[in-house]
């Protein structure tokens, strides 16, 4: 079996099934071909692949409907799914999010794009089933060697962190700082080292569930419809669900979860109010606006950090919590604070 990954190809039109078949294999995959829906099933569950690529309009079984199924089988429910398909409506690759799918990539494709989103996905696949038992190995070496372990888990957070950098080149970065301004507030609210730690490794993965919003949509250059910032909004979920099987010795995936809930409840996921939200969470959601409103976007020039300082005093108490805010403040207006480049 090839180093680099088993995935499974399914397209009804024989020429395209060649062309992506040939082209995976050029770059060290394993390949598996269907031309049906029928025969995927059978090919999954027959040998389970790291990923699938699969296109939707095909007959009798289209490719929605594949998707459910392999979500609905256990052995097979955590393979991620990409569709590469001519359908474009934003409808309907909405759908295919909502079946389970976790890219899209639609026909006719770049060479370069495909194999970008294919390797990024393939990474955080392996990442996800790897990084548990590298925490478990590590975590049975603590007497031996604490620092090498708080190390190996810093490298595996950096390195899902940088599966969202590198398909959102305007927010490189945007992590980062976060996480950094995250510690200061923390720091300065006397929350005790190993809290703060775990805020810091929350703050690094905050947005990986980004990778599952197709890449256009992140660098879209004009403010996104309804529909587009629903899928937008469904990165904490997701960014939830990715961390939620790795036992940190932090609530990480709460955190993640959470980041975007206000403390007057309008906020998402969850709707959570007032003390149901995480202090973490709260911490980063108000480092997570500053940085953002500072920064520059596709669709606007960065707001500046006064305005970013507005913002945080008028929803102070509304959607941020006070000593959260009080503890911003006054890192920037009393003592000199300064994002980071």
């Amino acid at each position: 079996m090839s180093g680099k990954g088993k995935i499974l190809a399914v397209d009804d039109t024989p020429a395209s099934l060649r062309l992506l078949t040939d082209l995976l294999k050029s770059e060290g995959y394993e390949v598996l071909s269907a031309i049906n829906g029928e025969l995927a099933l059978h090919a999954a569950s027959n040998t389970p692949p790291d990923l699938i690529l699969l296109d939707i309009r095909m007959p009798n079984m289209d490719g929605y409907e594949v998707c459910r199924r392999l979500k609905a089988d256990s052995a097979l429910n955590d393979v991620p799914v990409i569709f590469v398909s001519a359908a474009s409506e934003t409808d309907e690759k909405l759908m295919g999010f909502k079946v389970g799918a976790v890219d899209y990539v639609t026909k006719p494709y770049q060479r370069d794009e495909l194999l970008a989103r294919v390797n990024t996905h393939m990474e955080l696949h392996q990442l996800r089933h790897n990084l548990s038992d590298i925490v478990e190995k590590r975590t049975g070496e603590l007497l031996e060697s604490e620092k090498r372990l708080r190390g190996s888990l810093l490298n595996s957070i950096e390195a899902l962190a940088a599966t969202v950098e590198f398909r959102d080149p305007y927010t490189a970065g945007h992590q980062r700082r976060v996480a950094k301004l995250s510690v200061e507030i923390a720091t300065a609210m006397g929350l005790d080292a190993n809290q703060i730690e775990g805020i810091e490794l929350a703050a690094i993965v905050h947005d990986v569930g980004k990778i599952q919003i197709p890449a256009e949509i992140l660098s879209m250059p004009r403010r996104l419809t309804e529909i587009e910032f629903s899928l937008v909004k469904a990165h904490s979920q997701s960014g939830h669900d990715i961390l939620k099987s790795i036992d940190f010795p932090w609530p990480i995936a709460q955190i993640v979860q959470q980041h975007h809930e206000r403390v007057d409840g309008s906020g998402y996921p969850l709707g959570l109010k007032g003390d149901d939200i995480l202090l973490e969470a709260k911490i980063i959601s108000v480092a997570d606006v500053v940085e953002a409103m500072s920064s520059h976007r596709p669709y606007r020039p960065g707001l500046g950090i006064e305005a970013a300082l507005c913002e945080l005093s008028q929803q102070r108490g509304v959607h941020f919590d006070p000593m959260v805010v009080d503890a911003c403040l006054k890192l920037f207006n009393e003592q000199g604070y300064q994002l980071p480049e």
